[in-house]
Protein backbone atom coordinates (compact mmCIF):
# COMPACT_ATOMS: atom_id res chain seq x y z
CA UNK A 1 0.00 0.00 0.00
CA UNK A 2 2.79 2.41 0.95
CA UNK A 3 4.67 1.49 -2.22
CA UNK A 4 1.63 2.38 -4.32
CA UNK A 5 1.21 5.77 -2.60
CA UNK A 6 4.91 6.58 -3.02
CA UNK A 7 4.78 5.62 -6.68
CA UNK A 8 1.67 7.75 -7.31
CA UNK A 9 3.24 10.66 -5.43
CA UNK A 10 6.37 10.57 -7.61
CA UNK A 11 4.25 10.39 -10.76
CA UNK A 12 2.15 13.34 -9.54
CA UNK A 13 5.25 15.43 -8.81
CA UNK A 14 6.72 14.68 -12.24
CA UNK A 15 3.41 15.57 -13.88
CA UNK A 16 3.20 18.84 -11.93
CA UNK A 17 6.69 19.75 -13.13
CA UNK A 18 5.70 18.99 -16.73
CA UNK A 19 2.51 21.06 -16.38
CA UNK A 20 4.46 24.03 -15.01
CA UNK A 21 6.98 23.85 -17.87
CA UNK A 22 4.18 23.62 -20.42
CA UNK A 23 2.28 26.59 -18.98
CA UNK A 24 5.47 28.67 -18.95
CA UNK A 25 6.43 27.65 -22.49
CA UNK A 26 3.01 28.26 -24.07
CA UNK A 27 3.13 31.95 -23.17
CA UNK A 28 6.85 32.56 -23.63
CA UNK A 29 6.98 30.93 -27.07
CA UNK A 30 4.21 33.06 -28.58
CA UNK A 31 5.16 34.97 -31.76
CA UNK A 32 4.41 38.33 -30.13
CA UNK A 33 7.13 40.11 -28.16
CA UNK A 34 6.04 39.94 -24.52
CA UNK A 35 7.86 43.15 -23.64
CA UNK A 36 6.18 45.02 -26.50
CA UNK A 37 2.78 43.65 -25.51
CA UNK A 38 3.30 44.78 -21.92
CA UNK A 39 4.09 48.30 -23.16
CA UNK A 40 1.16 48.50 -25.58
CA UNK A 41 -1.32 47.24 -22.99
CA UNK A 42 -0.30 50.12 -20.73
CA UNK A 43 -0.48 52.65 -23.62
CA UNK A 44 3.29 53.15 -23.75
CA UNK A 45 4.94 53.71 -27.13
CA UNK A 46 7.15 50.64 -27.75
CA UNK A 47 10.41 52.34 -28.69
CA UNK A 48 13.53 50.13 -28.87
CA UNK A 49 14.81 51.66 -25.64
CA UNK A 50 11.50 51.10 -23.84
CA UNK A 51 11.32 47.51 -25.10
CA UNK A 52 14.84 46.82 -23.87
CA UNK A 53 14.06 48.27 -20.44
CA UNK A 54 10.87 46.21 -20.21
CA UNK A 55 12.75 43.04 -21.15
CA UNK A 56 15.20 43.67 -18.32
CA UNK A 57 12.31 44.38 -15.93
CA UNK A 58 10.55 41.15 -16.94
CA UNK A 59 13.80 39.18 -16.77
CA UNK A 60 13.68 38.35 -20.48
CA UNK A 61 17.37 39.16 -20.87
CA UNK A 62 18.13 35.83 -19.14
CA UNK A 63 18.19 32.37 -20.82
CA UNK A 64 14.91 30.49 -21.20
CA UNK A 65 15.58 27.81 -18.57
CA UNK A 66 16.86 30.40 -16.09
CA UNK A 67 13.65 32.39 -16.53
CA UNK A 68 11.63 29.21 -16.03
CA UNK A 69 13.48 28.37 -12.80
CA UNK A 70 12.93 31.89 -11.43
CA UNK A 71 9.25 31.84 -12.40
CA UNK A 72 8.71 28.38 -10.90
CA UNK A 73 10.33 29.41 -7.61
CA UNK A 74 8.03 32.43 -7.42
CA UNK A 75 4.98 30.30 -8.21
CA UNK A 76 5.84 27.95 -5.36
CA UNK A 77 5.56 31.02 -3.09
CA UNK A 78 2.27 32.00 -4.85
CA UNK A 79 3.93 34.96 -6.56
CA UNK A 80 2.64 34.94 -10.13
CA UNK A 81 3.83 38.42 -10.98
CA UNK A 82 1.91 41.60 -11.80
CA UNK A 83 -0.97 41.96 -14.21
CA UNK A 84 -0.11 43.66 -17.52
CA UNK A 85 -3.44 45.48 -17.62
CA UNK A 86 -3.19 46.88 -14.11
CA UNK A 87 0.27 47.36 -12.62
CA UNK A 88 -1.26 48.03 -9.20
CA UNK A 89 -2.74 44.53 -8.97
CA UNK A 90 -0.93 41.26 -8.55
CA UNK A 91 -2.00 38.15 -10.43
CA UNK A 92 -2.38 36.29 -7.13
CA UNK A 93 -4.72 39.00 -5.88
CA UNK A 94 -6.83 38.81 -9.05
CA UNK A 95 -7.07 35.03 -8.75
CA UNK A 96 -7.95 35.24 -5.05
CA UNK A 97 -10.71 37.72 -5.87
CA UNK A 98 -12.16 35.60 -8.70
CA UNK A 99 -11.71 32.05 -7.42
CA UNK A 100 -14.46 32.05 -4.72
CA UNK A 101 -17.11 32.68 -7.40
CA UNK A 102 -15.84 29.81 -9.53
CA UNK A 103 -15.55 27.52 -6.51
CA UNK A 104 -19.14 28.26 -5.51
CA UNK A 105 -20.38 27.60 -9.04
CA UNK A 106 -18.40 24.34 -9.27
CA UNK A 107 -19.67 23.23 -5.83
CA UNK A 108 -23.31 23.81 -6.79
CA UNK A 109 -22.71 21.98 -10.08
CA UNK A 110 -21.09 19.03 -8.27
CA UNK A 111 -23.96 18.74 -5.78
CA UNK A 112 -26.50 18.80 -8.62
CA UNK A 113 -24.42 16.21 -10.49
CA UNK A 114 -24.46 13.78 -7.56
CA UNK A 115 -28.10 14.37 -6.59
CA UNK A 116 -29.32 13.70 -10.14
CA UNK A 117 -26.92 11.13 -11.60
CA UNK A 118 -26.82 8.76 -8.62
CA UNK A 119 -30.56 8.04 -8.13
CA UNK A 120 -31.33 8.21 -11.86
CA UNK A 121 -28.48 5.84 -12.72
CA UNK A 122 -29.56 3.36 -10.03
CA UNK A 123 -33.23 3.51 -11.04
CA UNK A 124 -32.35 3.07 -14.71
CA UNK A 125 -30.33 -0.04 -13.91
CA UNK A 126 -32.96 -1.54 -11.59
CA UNK A 127 -35.75 -0.93 -14.13
CA UNK A 128 -33.74 -1.96 -17.17
CA UNK A 129 -35.56 -1.70 -20.54
CA UNK A 130 -38.58 -0.12 -18.86
CA UNK A 131 -40.22 3.06 -20.18
CA UNK A 132 -38.27 5.03 -17.56
CA UNK A 133 -34.97 3.48 -18.68
CA UNK A 134 -35.68 4.19 -22.35
CA UNK A 135 -36.56 7.79 -21.50
CA UNK A 136 -33.34 8.17 -19.50
CA UNK A 137 -31.27 6.78 -22.37
CA UNK A 138 -32.90 9.23 -24.78
CA UNK A 139 -32.17 12.13 -22.42
CA UNK A 140 -28.57 10.90 -22.06
CA UNK A 141 -28.18 10.91 -25.83
CA UNK A 142 -29.62 14.43 -26.04
CA UNK A 143 -27.55 15.64 -23.07
CA UNK A 144 -24.27 14.54 -24.63
CA UNK A 145 -25.20 16.22 -27.91
CA UNK A 146 -26.23 19.68 -26.68
CA UNK A 147 -23.44 22.27 -26.28
CA UNK A 148 -23.50 23.89 -22.84
CA UNK A 149 -23.46 27.44 -24.22
CA UNK A 150 -26.58 26.73 -26.33
CA UNK A 151 -28.29 25.16 -23.32
CA UNK A 152 -27.34 28.20 -21.23
CA UNK A 153 -29.19 30.55 -23.59
CA UNK A 154 -32.14 28.16 -23.72
CA UNK A 155 -32.37 28.04 -19.91
CA UNK A 156 -32.13 31.84 -19.70
CA UNK A 157 -34.96 32.20 -22.23
CA UNK A 158 -37.13 29.63 -20.45
CA UNK A 159 -36.55 30.23 -16.73
CA UNK A 160 -35.57 33.92 -16.71
CA UNK A 161 -37.38 35.59 -19.60
CA UNK A 162 -40.48 33.42 -20.02
CA UNK A 163 -41.27 32.04 -16.57
CA UNK A 164 -39.26 34.62 -14.59
CA UNK A 165 -38.37 32.00 -11.95
CA UNK A 166 -34.58 32.27 -11.77
CA UNK A 167 -32.18 35.20 -12.36
CA UNK A 168 -30.06 35.22 -15.50
CA UNK A 169 -27.01 37.00 -14.05
CA UNK A 170 -25.40 38.01 -10.78
CA UNK A 171 -23.93 36.24 -7.76
CA UNK A 172 -25.79 37.66 -4.75
CA UNK A 173 -27.72 34.49 -3.86
CA UNK A 174 -27.70 30.74 -4.39
CA UNK A 175 -30.49 31.09 -6.98
CA UNK A 176 -28.08 32.95 -9.27
CA UNK A 177 -25.91 29.82 -9.54
CA UNK A 178 -28.65 27.30 -10.43
CA UNK A 179 -28.92 28.04 -14.15
CA UNK A 180 -25.13 28.28 -14.65
CA UNK A 181 -24.65 25.01 -12.76
CA UNK A 182 -27.29 23.23 -14.86
CA UNK A 183 -25.75 24.58 -18.07
CA UNK A 184 -22.31 23.46 -16.95
CA UNK A 185 -23.50 20.05 -15.78
CA UNK A 186 -25.63 18.62 -18.57
CA UNK A 187 -22.86 16.67 -20.30
CA UNK A 188 -21.46 15.32 -17.03
CA UNK A 189 -24.86 14.30 -15.64
CA UNK A 190 -25.54 12.32 -18.82
CA UNK A 191 -22.07 10.74 -18.66
CA UNK A 192 -22.30 9.66 -15.01
CA UNK A 193 -25.84 8.36 -15.31
CA UNK A 194 -24.61 6.11 -18.13
CA UNK A 195 -21.51 5.06 -16.17
CA UNK A 196 -23.48 4.19 -13.03
CA UNK A 197 -26.19 2.38 -15.00
CA UNK A 198 -23.78 0.25 -17.05
CA UNK A 199 -21.56 -0.54 -14.07
CA UNK A 200 -24.53 -1.60 -11.96
CA UNK A 201 -25.86 -3.84 -14.73
CA UNK A 202 -22.47 -5.56 -14.91
CA UNK A 203 -22.26 -6.02 -11.13
CA UNK A 204 -25.82 -7.36 -10.96
CA UNK A 205 -24.62 -10.29 -13.09
CA UNK A 206 -21.70 -11.13 -10.79
CA UNK A 207 -21.66 -14.24 -8.60
CA UNK A 208 -21.67 -12.29 -5.32
CA UNK A 209 -25.09 -10.86 -6.24
CA UNK A 210 -26.43 -14.36 -6.87
CA UNK A 211 -25.00 -15.59 -3.54
CA UNK A 212 -26.54 -12.63 -1.70
CA UNK A 213 -29.96 -13.48 -3.12
CA UNK A 214 -29.47 -17.14 -2.20
CA UNK A 215 -28.75 -16.09 1.41
CA UNK A 216 -32.11 -14.37 1.53
CA UNK A 217 -30.83 -10.78 1.61
CA UNK A 218 -33.47 -8.34 0.45
CA UNK A 219 -33.16 -6.91 -3.05
CA UNK A 220 -33.00 -3.37 -1.67
CA UNK A 221 -29.97 -4.19 0.50
CA UNK A 222 -28.28 -6.00 -2.38
CA UNK A 223 -28.69 -2.97 -4.63
CA UNK A 224 -27.68 -0.25 -2.17
CA UNK A 225 -25.10 -2.04 0.00
CA UNK A 226 -23.38 -4.35 -2.48
CA UNK A 227 -24.03 -3.54 -6.13
CA UNK A 228 -23.94 0.25 -5.79
CA UNK A 229 -20.76 0.23 -3.68
CA UNK A 230 -18.86 -1.83 -6.24
CA UNK A 231 -20.32 0.16 -9.13
CA UNK A 232 -19.21 3.52 -7.73
CA UNK A 233 -15.58 2.41 -7.60
CA UNK A 234 -15.38 2.35 -11.38
CA UNK A 235 -16.82 5.88 -11.55
CA UNK A 236 -14.46 7.48 -9.05
CA UNK A 237 -11.69 8.16 -11.57
CA UNK A 238 -14.14 9.66 -14.04
CA UNK A 239 -15.59 11.82 -11.27
CA UNK A 240 -12.12 13.17 -10.45
CA UNK A 241 -11.62 14.18 -14.07
CA UNK A 242 -15.13 15.62 -14.14
CA UNK A 243 -14.43 17.94 -11.20
CA UNK A 244 -11.57 19.58 -13.07
CA UNK A 245 -13.60 19.71 -16.27
CA UNK A 246 -16.36 21.52 -14.39
CA UNK A 247 -13.83 24.09 -13.18
CA UNK A 248 -12.33 24.55 -16.63
CA UNK A 249 -15.77 24.64 -18.26
CA UNK A 250 -16.64 27.80 -16.37
CA UNK A 251 -14.73 29.83 -18.98
CA UNK A 252 -17.79 29.95 -21.25
CA UNK A 253 -20.57 29.77 -18.66
CA UNK A 254 -19.22 32.55 -16.43
CA UNK A 255 -19.14 34.93 -19.38
CA UNK A 256 -22.72 34.10 -20.37
CA UNK A 257 -24.09 34.57 -16.84
CA UNK A 258 -21.78 37.49 -15.91
CA UNK A 259 -20.10 35.66 -13.02
CA UNK A 260 -16.76 37.30 -12.11
CA UNK A 261 -14.86 34.03 -11.64
CA UNK A 262 -11.52 32.81 -12.94
CA UNK A 263 -13.11 31.62 -16.19
CA UNK A 264 -14.19 35.15 -17.02
CA UNK A 265 -10.79 36.41 -15.85
CA UNK A 266 -9.13 33.98 -18.29
CA UNK A 267 -11.16 35.28 -21.25
CA UNK A 268 -10.39 38.88 -20.29
CA UNK A 269 -6.69 37.98 -20.06
CA UNK A 270 -6.75 36.48 -23.55
CA UNK A 271 -8.36 39.57 -25.09
CA UNK A 272 -6.09 41.95 -23.14
CA UNK A 273 -2.96 39.83 -23.71
CA UNK A 274 -2.39 39.71 -19.98
CA UNK A 275 0.19 36.94 -20.19
CA UNK A 276 1.07 36.61 -16.46
CA UNK A 277 -2.60 36.07 -15.55
CA UNK A 278 -3.12 33.63 -18.41
CA UNK A 279 0.03 31.77 -17.41
CA UNK A 280 -1.14 31.45 -13.82
CA UNK A 281 -4.58 30.24 -14.94
CA UNK A 282 -3.09 27.46 -17.08
CA UNK A 283 -0.81 26.42 -14.21
CA UNK A 284 -3.59 26.38 -11.60
CA UNK A 285 -5.93 24.33 -13.81
CA UNK A 286 -3.12 21.85 -14.43
CA UNK A 287 -2.32 21.60 -10.73
CA UNK A 288 -5.99 21.03 -9.88
CA UNK A 289 -6.19 18.29 -12.50
CA UNK A 290 -3.11 16.47 -11.20
CA UNK A 291 -3.98 16.80 -7.49
CA UNK A 292 -7.60 15.74 -8.01
CA UNK A 293 -6.59 12.62 -9.90
CA UNK A 294 -3.91 11.87 -7.31
CA UNK A 295 -6.52 12.11 -4.53
CA UNK A 296 -8.95 9.89 -6.44
CA UNK A 297 -6.21 7.28 -7.04
CA UNK A 298 -5.34 7.18 -3.34
CA UNK A 299 -8.99 6.97 -2.32
CA UNK A 300 -9.57 4.26 -4.91
CA UNK A 301 -6.63 2.24 -3.57
CA UNK A 302 -8.11 2.44 -0.06
CA UNK A 303 -11.50 1.03 -1.05
CA UNK A 304 -10.44 -1.41 -3.79
CA UNK A 305 -8.86 -4.58 -2.32
CA UNK A 306 -7.35 -5.50 -5.70
CA UNK A 307 -5.12 -2.38 -5.68
CA UNK A 308 -4.03 -3.16 -2.11
CA UNK A 309 -2.97 -6.65 -3.20
CA UNK A 310 -1.09 -5.33 -6.22
CA UNK A 311 0.68 -2.77 -4.07
CA UNK A 312 1.77 -5.40 -1.58
CA UNK A 313 3.30 -7.57 -4.33
CA UNK A 314 4.86 -4.61 -6.15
Amino acid sequence: MHVYIIRRTLIALATLLAVSFLSFSLVNLTPADTAEVALRVNDVIPTPEAIQEMKIELGMDKPFLARYAIWLERCVHLDFGTSFTNADRTVAGELARSFPYTLKLASVALVILILISLPVGVASAVWKDSLFDKGVRFIIFAGTSVPNYWLAFLLIWLFSLTWKILPSSGTSSLAHYILPALSLNTLYIATYVRLIRNSMLENMKENYTLYARARGISEKKIIWLHVLKNSLQSSMTALGIGIVRILSGTVVIENIFAIPGIGRLCVASIFNRDYPTLQAYILIMGVFFVLTNFSIDILHSMVDPRLKTRAQHA
